[in-house]
């Protein structure tokens, strides 16, 4: 009995967090702001997704407040030609109203977020800002 307890408390919790992440990445809408964090892959590249996942983006949230509209991750699987290596081992993607909204967050808080790559990283992400179009 307690077995099935665990596993539908188990079910339960994973479908809520798959709704959420759904719920952040639909949260984009036209005109919003995209900040698009990219860590390319290359020898000697590490990349801990466990730590970006479960620290590095609750602390973005946490530091952004409620000037981060949305959130999401992919994890690189696989390059468009068959025997190329993945170009990305994972991108992150940022949504705000506007961009005066990230570079405020980020003047406040640069050190702390930067200072945080190297517990998950060695590579030197490229951030890119886009406009949400569709």
């Amino acid at each position: 009995m307690k077995s099935r307890l665990f596993i539908l408390i188990a079910a339960v919790a994973f479908l809520c967090m798959i709704q959420t992440k759904h719920a952040e990445a639909q949260s984009a809408k036209k005109g919003m702001i995209k900040v698009t964090i990219l860590y390319p892959n290359g020898e000697g590249k590490k990349f801990d997704m466990n730590y970006y996942t479960t620290k590095h983006f609750p602390m973005l949230r946490r530091l952004f407040g409620n000037t981060l509209k949305g959130t999401a991750i992919d994890k690189g699987l696989a390059a468009g030609a068959t025997d190329a290596p993945i170009p990305y081992l994972a991108v992150g993607y940022l949504y705000f109203e506007n961009v005066e909204a990230f570079r405020d967050g980020m003047k406040i808080h640069a050190k702390e977020i930067r200072g945080d790559i190297p517990h998950y990283t060695n590579i030197t992400p490229i951030i890119q800002i886009s406009e949400v179009v569709e």
